[in-house]
């Protein structure tokens, strides 16, 4: 794993910034010929959009405002072009986003990371991220495929079938949730099953805490994050020999005072805004409601990319809850579904290095069969299950915040 990818990672920094900023007119050109991007930056001489400052002064186009554009013109909102019909998938994710992914190879940018982490050509992978309807599954498969590794398909959950899959095929990788390898590390030592082929992990989609990394690392698992979205692909990557994540070539990266796309001083938290140099789908300045920092110095490693310190919570209320995005627009719609209802709240906890969520409900009727009812709505609206808890009338906070996250993370 000391080799590069290719020659992109190895550049130096000043021509890197100097290829994107070089292509990035071109690519406003293409985005404008979509009539949302054609209106949104109406008036400005794209021409002249070839560095930060001037990148800058462009809107940005929040992540939160993609479910009202795309319902107001379905499918995409006007953001793309190309019709539905000339790309290779077309995924539904939660809020709901539509997310088309292009005809061509690794055409979310995973291979880089998935590289970063060690596999390499011939390695068996298992994947464990969903492969229904939301594009989780072929991001990393697309990826693995491009570096010539094989993959098992497993998707989540079915944990003993999963270890007769491993059993089986010897996957050197895994690719998925942190929480889920460390059931299935957890059911094999139960049960005695023998998964110690595993040899590297590939997490993405939810917290890993330094408990579950020194566990991995005791087991003698590598193990590197990779930051990715659905609509973005891989923004950013772990590896072995440097501190933070390495930002993913093609992708202009800004850290903004959240709320406002205005650049924030180098070192300082702020939220994620990215721009892919993409001829299919560009995506202009989307401000993705995550919070990190740009890691000032040189890397340790090769890698002469920027460097980001991670994820480091969220920008607005929404949470990421194993693996999918949470809103509050969502909750509000449980309320909307339930008029017995009156204020609710969504607690997010982890417990035993998993994330749990807990609905307060203020309602009148309290019974175990409505919460039951309330549950299902939960799960309908989220796909995710939770615990729900009926609560008197007036009982909770009056300060509108409408999911509150408990978690911490080392």
């Amino acid at each position: 794993m000391t080799e590069p990818y290719d020659a992109l990672e190895t550049r130096a920094p000043a021509l890197r910034e100097a290829a994107l900023f070089a292509s990035l007119p071109e690519t406003l050109k293409r985005a404008v010929l979509a009539p949302a991007y054609a209106e949104r930056l109406r008036g400005f001489d794209l021409d002249k959009i070839t560095d930060r400052e001037a990148l800058a002064t462009l809107p940005v186009l929040r992540k939160a405002e993609l479910p009202t554009l795309q319902g107001a013109a379905l499918p995409f909102g006007g953001l793309i072009l190309n019709s539905p019909g000339s790309f290779a998938r077309l995924f539904r994710s939660p809020g709901p986003i539509f997310e088309p992914e292009a005809d061509v190879p690794d055409p979310w940018r995973a291979a880089r990371g998935l590289y970063a982490a060690g596999l390499r050509r011939g390695d068996v992978m298992l994947n464990t991220f969903s492969y229904h309807l939301t594009p989780g599954g072929f991001i990393m498969d697309s990826g693995a495929r491009a570096l010539g590794c094989a993959v098992i398909p497993a998707g989540p959950g079915n944990t003993e079938q999963q270890l007769e899959l491993i059993e089986a095929y010897r996957p050197i990788a895994y690719c998925g949730a942190p929480d889920f390898l460390k059931i299935l590390l957890d059911a094999a030592d139960s049960n005695g099953r023998d998964i110690t082929s595993i040899r590297k992990a590939a997490l993405s989609g939810a917290a890993f805490p330094a408990s579950l990394r020194k566990e991995l690392s005791d087991r003698g698992i590598l193990s590197c994050e990779i930051y990715a979205t659905a609509d973005a692909g891989v923004i950013a990557y772990q590896t072995p020999s440097s501190e933070g994540m390495t930002v993913n070539e093609d992708i202009i990266l800004e850290i903004v005072h959240p709320g406002t796309g205005i650049p924030v001083p180098a070192g300082d938290v702020g939220e994620i805004v990215v721009t892919t140099l993409n001829a299919v789908n560009p995506i202009i300045r989307l401000a993705l409601g995550d919070l990190s920092r740009v890691i000032p110095g040189e890397s340790t490693s090769f890698r002469t990319n920027m460097r980001i310190g991670g994820w480091m919570g969220r920008a607005d209320q929404a949470a990421k809850i194993k693996g999918m995005f949470v809103r509050p627009e969502q909750i509000a719609q449980i309320g909307q579904r339930h008029p017995e209802l009156a204020r609710l709240r969504l607690l997010v906890t982890r417990k035993n290095n998993a994330d749990c969520m807990t609905l307060y409900a203020e309602t009148h009727t309290q019974s175990e069969q409505f919460s039951e009812v309330i549950g299902a709505t939960l799960y309908n609206v989220t796909k995710l299950k939770g615990m729900v808890s009926l609560v008197s009338v007036g009982s909770l906070p009056n300060d509108g915040k409408v999911i509150e996250d408990q978690r911490t993370y080392a």
